[in-house]
């Protein structure tokens, strides 16, 4: 079964694009991944009445027979290449420019597109129509002699090009003679040989991406879906900040006419710990250094150790949700939201994640900034109100917006920052601390051992004092809290496979919630399912249902949130950075070793 969702990113994480299956940018905003869209028609399925939409860039040929797409090896360039009837053809290049000048890293809110002649004589037209105010009004534009002026409500975007800017004006069809650039960045006079400047910046780019991709320690086995993973959660982090971003999209309905459409464009402490988690298993340690300062921001600025389930990519605590009324949503099933309620809610596995998200900097001699004993001292107050709401109500780690339980998973993650300040007090020889917090970590495991173990059906709850399944059990095993071969975690694995697994995908649950029965299975669970059967001794089966998870992946190898059992469409926030950890953690998990070749 083919996906659907036929997106392709690119990006210098601080802006980026999806590009469709035709070419067109379809999603981006400026001036960062949380901003107002500017390219806003993927979530306009009544696009202005024909003619007259908007929100989009489009670079077409006449009479187009066959478009092709690819990335540049190694790197989130794209080129598109399409044909015409009588065998004229075009290549487009797109990609946001990324590389180091002058000791520092240029990132533009700026996206280029360089279109080259490769066979006979193409007739192109270039339409780039930008949106303003969630996709209420077509830009203004204004003229100059080499550019267009596209004024949006904050800032204002500027088309250099070396095409016929009345003809980009007009939208007319036009031969292509010539390789063509496009360069729409910030409003200001582009005083180099644009032709020149944009080669330039596209080698610069292809070598940037190649030298980061280069430093991964990749297994050995599905090299190129872990490469593309790797580079698309990179894309992810808004590298001013190192807020990593859950998703680039907002409102992708996890289902058809689900209401489920939610703004991921903003950066959950437990999404973020998952990406740097994986990434470290490939050695992609700047990702994670750069989040640590961000986390250490959200640290200082905490009352009383209370930490929120999200923040926004400079670090904003207040993310008011809203709905978009200009915009219809994905396919028409709207609402299209912005900002994200769950910000209020009290979700009690985030201190969990602070605490394991920084407990490597306590060990890794290789960081450019190895942690102190000032940053354990940070930490405690998080530990702090671990201790003390491990065994309090919350939302949970899906965010139920009517319901409140105590829930297994988020008192194992508070349990987990307790055990792990344990740790990072020996590493810094501070024994009376490290004695403290083990001392709490072992009254805790007690505690939910005893408040989440069902004796009659013999395995772990997912709230304390109920008898309810979801997948997020299986996540015992990666915390370390159960190991492969406690009977606990193995009757609990039979159970949860039993109940949630459709086919070849996991539900995250299979009980009501705010929207009634979930429709659709959540990609992530089943890489939990898979990285259980790893290593509980079912290595076959993990083998052939990771090899099925990877068919699913879009022709771009990316995974958005959620997948529907039956027909294998992908639906959900693409793409989805849960998703991808899972495909990194999974192929290093059972990748054969680098010594197998030899």
């Amino acid at each position: 079964m083919t996906a659907t969702m036929d997106l392709w990113p690119i990006g210098n994480c601080q802006v980026s694009a999806l590009v469709d299956r035709a070419g067109r940018f379809v999603w981006g905003c400026t001036p960062r991944v949380d901003g107002d869209p500017a390219f806003c028609s993927l979530l306009d399925d009544n696009p202005k009445a024909g003619d007259d939409a908007f929100g989009f860039w489009e670079i077409d040929i006449d009479r187009c027979r066959t478009t092709t797409q690819s990335y540049l090896r190694n790197t989130p360039i794209l080129v598109t290449r399409h044909e015409d009837e009588d065998g004229n053809a075009i290549e487009v290049i797109d990609f946001c420019p990324r590389f180091t000048r002058n000791g520092r890293r240029y990132r533009p809110v700026a996206f280029a597109r360089i279109v080259r002649p490769v066979a006979g004589s193409p007739r192109i037209r270039v339409r780039l129509r930008p949106a303003v105010t969630w996709g209420s009004v077509r830009a203004t534009t204004t003229r100059g002699s080499n550019h267009i002026r596209y004024l949006l409500d904050d800032s204002v975007l500027r088309l250099s090009t070396t095409a016929p800017v009345g003809w980009i004006e007009d939208e007319r069809m036009f031969r292509v003679e010539r390789p063509l650039h496009f360069f729409l960045g910030p409003d200001e006079s582009f005083s180099d040989d644009l032709h020149a400047a944009l080669d330039n910046m596209l080698e610069r780019t292809i070598e940037e991406w190649r030298h980061w991709v280069r430093g991964l320690a990749t297994p050995y086995e599905w090299q190129e879906a872990v490469i593309r993973s790797a580079i698309t959660l990179k894309l992810c982090q808004h590298e001013e900040t190192g807020a990593i971003v859950a998703a680039l999209t907002t409102s992708i309905p996890e289902h058809a006419d689900s209401q489920r459409n939610w703004d991921y464009r903003y950066c959950w402490v437990r999404d973020a710990y998952y990406t740097v988690q994986a990434l470290n298993r490939l050695g992609a340690l700047d990702v994670l250094e750069s989040y640590l300062e961000y986390l250490r921001n959200i640290v200082d600025n905490a009352k009383d150790g209370h930490i929120q389930p999200l923040y926004g990519v400079g670090g904003e605590a207040t993310l008011v949700e809203w709905e978009a009324p200009a915009l219809s949503g994905y396919r028409g099933m709207g609402p299209v939201r912005v900002g994200n309620q769950a910000y209020e809610q009290i979700q009690h596995d985030a201190y969990g994640q602070i605490v394991l998200s920084n407990a490597q900097a306590f060990f890794d001699h290789r960081l450019l900034r190895v942690a102190g004993r000032e940053d354990f001292e940070a930490l405690e107050p998080i530990g702090e109100r671990a201790w003390q709401k491990f065994d309090q109500p919350d939302a949970g780690l899906w965010e139920l917006r009517t319901k409140s339980h105590v829930h297994t998973y988020s008192a194992a993650m508070c349990w987990a920052a307790c055990d792990r300040l344990a740790n990072a007090a020996e590493a810094l020889k501070l024994d009376d601390r490290a004695d403290f917090w083990r001392e709490r970590a072992e009254t805790m495991r007690a505690r939910i051992e005893e408040a989440a173990w069902r004796p009659d059906t013999q395995r772990m709850s997912a709230t304390f004092g109920g008898d309810d399944l979801d997948a997020s059990l299986l996540q015992l095993l990666d915390l370390r809290f159960l190991s492969p071969d406690d009977p606990r975690f193995r009757t609990t694995l039979e159970a949860v496979e039993g109940g949630l697994r459709r086919g070849s995908y996991m539900l995250r649950y299979a009980t009501e919630d705010d929207f009634g029965l979930p429709h659709t299975a959540f990609n992530v669970c089943t890489f939990w399912l898979i990285e259980a059967l790893h290593f509980t001794g079912r290595d076959a089966d993990a083998r052939e249902l990771f090899e099925e998870m990877l068919a699913r992946c879009t022709p771009a190898g990316l995974l958005s949130e959620d997948i529907d059992p039956n027909t294998g469409e992908l639906w959900g926030n693409y793409p989805q950075t849960y998703s991808l950890v899972g495909v990194i953690n999974c192929a290093v998990l059972l990748s054969k070793p680098w010594s197998a070749i030899r």
